[in-house]
């Protein structure tokens, strides 16, 4: 059988949550500002 194309794509996972999309919009920057109080390595995608 062929496979399918997406599984979960890397365009798509940054596209809905990696970092410059984090930053667009106000919840988004708390996330991120959650994150970095938290003390997390990473921050986004």
């Amino acid at each position: 059988m062929p496979q399918r194309t997406l599984h979960g794509t890397s365009r798509k996972r940054k596209r809905v949550s990696g970092f410059r999309t984090r930053m667009r919009v106000k919840t988004g920057r708390r996330v991120i500002n959650a994150r970095r109080s938290k003390g997390r390595h990473r921050l986004a995608v």
